[in-house]
């Protein structure tokens, strides 16, 4: 790994860039490093005129394009905290959203804005368009000079679903985020000639990342919301992208393509998160891009990304998790609190300054998740107990064994199971439900929900989908739904998950 460099405020990413160099491709035309810094200079002004008030959150709920990509530099330094809001996102989850963060500020798309029902936006909370915003911003012309922050201020809240309950909120400091985009410009080797194609929402952290690591090294960016998988092999081939990063569903749908061989040449590296590649995945994309360094990574919100495997690795190795990113420590801890052997399984418990801060003004949770770093720590402090079990092998190498939580990992997204169970709940139609994962080769995992229709009613089983498609986004919808006419009732006087997950799995397999 290359020296560390100072940690700075995270404006300061937008500094780094040769002047004349291409920063950013929008529809509208080519952002240079200069004019970046001027528009992100513009925006911070307007936004600290806009809301004075230091560390107040402002929420961005919108596709890809100027604003969402300046938001994470001009929030930070205007000393507000950014708050991004996946586009993906229905009114019910953007309300919790807004609520829970307490926003001041609410900036998206016209389309977006106007499904927000009476009741979803809180008093206080400003709602704007964002073409407003920018031609404000570039209106009032008030450049505000880089920012001098406290690096471990908190810079950002990225929402992640939970096992349980509503979307929480990670907090993530200035040093957090500058150094995860060090960290990931020095593994990946970055450089000023690199263009990165930004498929991955910016609500999520590697999605993120996508930005800040690439302007860390002076590279140019690409955003991209697409349709079909044919609209990432277009902007890969019109840019002459060579980074790229994607889940497992659409590289799976990427490796179904017809790619043209100038379009994959120009691929130095590809990089996976969102769920793990599987050896056939791994052996058509080492086919399809021979050219390319694949890098399979693991990571969690709470402590940005963990791990990564050498692209030299991959072949032999292909369902190795790898080893700690740069600034990050990685270690296997048995239950009895201690490092375990090689090949014995434990909890994967990440340490060290990519930590985040904890999740917003919910206390008990934080206290589950981050707590004391075990005592083999070289760094010590406040660590991340994953929950997820894994391995290591005689050459420090990573495997991924499992989850202790119910979580269900579909298309790159993390779903709460009791946050669709809610929603079909609160349509009245049902009286019970239980959402669970089931293997899919495209999606991961699919999701399929048990339930028992509420008394008395009538149109329940006709009724429930177009609800739950008004309540909830694509991602959450579920692939089948089993009604029963009770559930299983485990000596805890719980429903019974296991069973209802061991029949499901009975019934797939016959």
């Amino acid at each position: 790994m290359s020296a560390q460099s100072p940690i700075r405020p995270l404006d300061h990413l937008a500094e780094r860039g040769e002047a004349e160099a291409p920063a950013l491709v929008l529809r509208e035309g080519t952002l240079s490093y200069e004019t970046l810094r001027t528009r992100v200079a513009m925006l911070a002004g307007w936004l600290q005129r806009r809301v004075p008030e230091k560390g107040a959150r402002i929420a961005t709920w919108a596709a890809k394009g100027e604003l969402t990509c300046l938001m994470p530099l001009a929030a930070a330094r205007a000393g507000l905290v950014h708050v991004p809001v996946n586009p993906l996102l229905k009114h019910a989850q953007v309300a919790h959203i807004l609520a829970d963060s307490g926003a001041r500020l609410l900036v998206g798309t016209p389309r977006r804005v106007k499904t927000l029902e009476p009741g979803d936006v809180q008093e206080g909370c400003e709602m704007l368009e964002e073409a407003a915003v920018l031609d404000e911003a570039k209106a009032l012309g008030e450049a505000l000079p880089a920012s001098d922050a406290d690096p471990q201020d908190l810079a950002a809240i990225l929402y992640t679903s939970g096992s349980t309950g509503r979307p929480k909120g990670v907090m993530l400091s200035h040093a957090n985020m500058w150094l995860g985009a060090e960290s990931v410009a020095d593994y990946l080797g970055l450089a000023p000639d690199d263009r990165t194609l930004a498929v991955l929402p910016l609500s999520f952290d590697y999605g993120q990342n996508q930005l800040l690591s690439t302007w860390h090294a002076g590279g140019c960016v690409i955003p991209l919301d697409y349709l079909l998988p044919r609209d990432v092999l277009k902007a890969v081939e019109k840019h002459a992208v060579t980074t790229l990063a994607a889940v497992p569903p659409l590289w799976v749908q990427l490796t179904e393509a017809d790619w043209p061989s100038d379009a994959a040449a120009t691929l130095r590296r590809l990089t996976n998160s969102g769920g793990a590649l599987t050896v056939d995945l791994v052996r058509r994309l080492r086919a399809l891009f021979p050219q390319a360094r694949l890098f399979p990574m693991y990571g969690l919100t709470e402590a940005f990304r963990s791990t990564y495997l050498d692209p030299s690795l991959v072949d032999a190795h292909p369902t190795s998790m790898g080893k700690a990113i740069p600034h990050a420590e990685v270690l296997v801890i048995d239950d009895a609190g201690q490092v375990a052997e090689d090949g014995q399984e434990g909890e994967l418990v990440h340490c060290g300054p990519l930590v985040a801060q904890g999740y917003w003004q919910d206390a008990d949770r934080t206290a589950e998740r981050f707590r004391p770093a075990p005592l083999a720590s070289r760094y010590g402090g406040t660590a991340v107990w994953s929950g997820d079990r894994v391995r290591r092998d005689a050459d420090g190498l990573l495997y991924f064994v499992g989850r202790r939580d119910a979580m269900i990992k579909s298309a790159g997204n993390r779903i709460s199971p009791q946050e669709i169970e809610d929603a079909a709940i609160a349509t009245g139609l049902v009286s019970e439900a239980v959402a669970l994962g089931v293997p899919d080769e495209r999606l991961g995992q699919a999701v399929h929900l048990f339930l028992r229709a509420a008394p008395g009613v009538q149109d329940a089983h006709s009724e429930l989908p177009r609800r739950l498609m008004q309540d909830l986004p694509n991602f959450m919808q579920p692939r089948v739904i089993h009604w029963r006419e009770a559930m299983p009732i485990g000596p805890n006087g719980k429903i019974d998950r296991t069973s209802l997950a061991s029949e499901l799995m009975v019934g797939l397999a016959a």
